[in-house]
């Protein structure tokens, strides 16, 4: 969590952004990501300047030893004037940060690696800020950010994302924090689990995961409270997987360059040095010659909100997804790809359409089909149709499966209330039904452990065999029974309370006196005249 201070000065700067002339908050957030990269930079710097120091050994240094290389620096150039450092941002130091992509710097999973990894991204990478009082504003308010804190940086980005307001032409929009978190909570990785999302957007998933495994990994003396009574977990009790979250445990696909410069920042923010964030079409044929091994039985988890809008030339898409389910919906195709890419015995949390749940079209019932014969469709949980706004106002559920076995029974529960209003505004709700994610995390987990615990087919009808709940099960047998659609309402049932009525005449009787009544005070009204 962040200190009033902190959001204070984000949200001047942005007010600032604002007023100078860039209103686009995806450009806003790429300006600062690109001067947040380049303090970066130079803090890596300083700490193996220091190492070095001490031990007396040289390292691979970031930055070239001439005085036009160190002037690279933001130690070197954030006090320049403000024309005098516009110019040099953009004819020095952006042009640098494209080139560190081309070079391999230091070695894999290390900080100091990760960050040369990004310029990957920085190829296309312009200054974009032409009021130069902004400029010094960004790098002064820049300059003053904890940014040694891993989960303060990470806190910074996320409320940076927050105010991302508009939907990409893809279809891509920002999932909302509270729902993912739900959705990871549901998940629950494990600290050694392989992590993906073929559609990463802002990695807001994986980051939040990260945030996930701080919170239940966290010693009491891992955990502090700043001024402010925020708590902040460090993950202390992580550090024997730290190696293997820093380099294997983290992968991101996107095909947009500039979700890949904000999602690869804000893993790096948020404390993961070597996530594998990757530009990639994750539909794409070509995803089975640039990721063989990532394509099919890879992962332990999966999260995702991937796109759903329009079609794809079936031409360009992977034949082996077309080949368990042939169709042009990128929403079909999505779960069929993160079916494949799922090892056996993986687990997979992702939101699709409501569509996708009752689709009439052979596409649609030959994917449910699939899940529910050939896989375990452990759950659906259906969100109420705001949860999007202002992006979109599409009715979505949350899909909950496991690669491999067959499904004996689904969970369902019904999501009526998020904690905000269900319109564009989505302010805040407090009071008793005003969020239902808490109780539909605690049924999810009963619900699991009983599973888990190979508890019979009457004990868990007991607990959730009453269909008029939010949270009940239904056999996957009548399922099929009914072309395999999933939607809460075919399964769902509803308590009518008897209406007593009493009888017309009776009714007409008391219309005509009340009609007698009026008459009468009309008349009276009259003669007043």
């Amino acid at each position: 969590m962040l200190t009033g201070q902190i959001r204070n000065d984000i949200d001047k700067l942005w007010e600032k952004f604002w007023t100078g002339g860039i209103a686009n908050p995806l450009t806003v957030i790429e300006q600062i990501s690109y001067l947040m990269f380049a303090r970066m930079l130079d803090m890596q710097e300083e700490v193996a300047e220091r190492k070095a120091a001490r031990t007396g050994k040289d390292f691979p240094h970031l930055f070239p030893q001439t005085p036009a290389g160190q002037l690279l620096r933001w130690k070197n150039f954030k006090n320049m004037a403000g024309k005098e450092m516009l110019t040099h941002l953009k004819k020095e130091v952006f042009p640098f940060f494209a080139n560190l992509g081309q070079q391999d710097i230091g070695e894999d999973g290390t900080t100091v690696h990760a960050l040369a990894g990004i310029g990957e991204y920085m190829q296309d990478a312009d200054i974009e800020i032409k009021n130069e009082s902004v400029l010094v504003a960004a790098v002064e308010m820049i300059d003053q950010l904890p940014l040694t804190q891993s989960d303060v940086k990470g806190d910074i980005y996320e409320y940076l994302l927050s105010k991302l307001t508009t939907a990409g032409i893809n279809g891509q929009f920002r999932t909302p924090r509270h729902i993912i978190d739900t959705m990871i909570a549901m998940a629950d990785p494990q600290p050694d689990a392989v992590i993906c999302d073929p559609a990463c957007g802002t990695a807001g998933f994986l980051a939040r995961t990260m945030e996930y495994l701080n919170r239940k990994h966290s010693s009491p003396a891992g955990t502090f409270t700043d001024e402010d009574g925020n708590p902040h977990y460090t993950g202390d009790l992580l550090e024997p997987y730290r190696e293997h979250i820093n380099s294997d445990m983290f992968w991101g696909f996107d095909f947009d360059t500039t979700m890949l410069r904000v999602s690869s920042m804000n893993m790096l923010l948020h404390g993961v040095a070597g996530a594998n964030i990757h530009y990639q079409d994750s539909l794409n044929k070509s995803v089975r010659e640039n990721y063989p091994l990532q394509e099919q039985d890879f992962f332990d988890v999966i999260l995702a909100n991937p796109p759903f809008k329009g079609s794809l030339d079936e031409s360009n898409v992977n034949p082996d997804v077309l080949g368990m389910v042939k169709t042009k919906k990128t929403e079909l195709l999505f779960v069929a790809h993160i079916l494949r890419a799922l090892k056996p015995g993986g687990f997979a949390a992702v939101i699709v359409p409501d569509g996708v749940l009752f689709g009439s079209s052979k596409a649609h019932q030959q994917l449910r089909k699939e899940l529910l014969e050939h896989n375990q469709l452990e759950g659906i949980v259906s969100l109420p149709s705001g949860v999007f706004k202002p992006y979109a106002g599409v009715s979505t559920a949350v899909l909950l499966f496991t690669k491999g076995g067959s499904t004996e029974r689904v969970w369902f529960y019904d999501l009526q209330a998020d904690g905000y209003s269900l319109d564009d505004k989505r302010t805040p709700l407090k009071g008793e039904g005003s969020n239902d994610l808490p109780d539909a995390l605690a049924q999810w987990q009963a619900y699991r452990q009983l599973v888990l615990a190979n508890a019979g087919s009457d004990e868990i009808e007991q607990k959730f065999g009453d269909k008029t709940q939010k949270a009940f099960v239904v056999d996957a047998a009548v399922i099929a029974a009914n072309k395999y659609d999933l939607s809460i309402n075919r399964y769902k049932e509803v308590l009518y309370e008897e209406e007593q009525y009493d009888p017309p005449k009776e009714i007409l009787a008391r219309l005509l006196k009340l009609e007698d009544e009026i008459i009468t005070e009309l008349k009276a009204l009259e003669g007043m005249l």
